[in-house]
């Protein structure tokens, strides 16, 4: 009798078959990862946008606003200098899907601009930033003293 190295074609299918169902099992997973990934980098990029108007309002001693246009926030200063372009200072784009709300606790008005202040004591109005995407939705409550984010809700989907 003769002894052959290798694998039987039995053995090969029900390798292939165990992988597949490893892949399965994981694709959801990783699915999730990515999705938080993206839902984390957009609450990131709102808060660096934010910590620069803070620190551009101290440093240039003047206020700062963040302000809500079609599909991206636009930081530029409250009032313009002599000769200063009247450019946004930064600006941020929505993702196609994206979707921000901005509301303010303590405003007056039922419905005030959709402009965002930062004083030049690096004090800012009280916000309430709502997001959502197709990768999920969170909510960040954002404090007058320090402009630091609390998360109210978030979530991947």
């Amino acid at each position: 009798m003769r002894r052959r190295d290798g694998f039987t074609l039995i053995e090969i299918v029900i390798a292939v078959v165990i992988l597949l169902v490893v892949l399965l099992l994981a694709v959801p997973s990783l699915t999730g990862v990515l999705a938080d990934r993206r839902l984390r980098r957009s609450l990131d990029d709102v808060n660096r946008l934010v910590l620069q108007a803070q620190e551009r309002s101290i440093s240039e001693r003047r206020s700062y606003l963040i302000v809500w246009r079609d599909k991206q926030f636009a930081l530029r200063p409250e009032g313009f200098l002599k000769g200063e372009d009247p450019k946004a200072t930064a600006t941020l784009r929505w993702q196609k899907g994206d979707s921000f709300t901005l509301s303010f606790p303590a405003a007056l008005e039922d419905e005030p601009p959709s402009e965002w202040i930062f004083w030049s004591s690096g004090n800012c109005e009280p916000a309430l930033v709502t997001y959502r995407g197709p990768n999920g939705a969170w909510t960040a409550k954002y404090s007058a003293l320090t402009a630091r984010p609390e998360l109210v809700n978030y979530g991947a989907r």
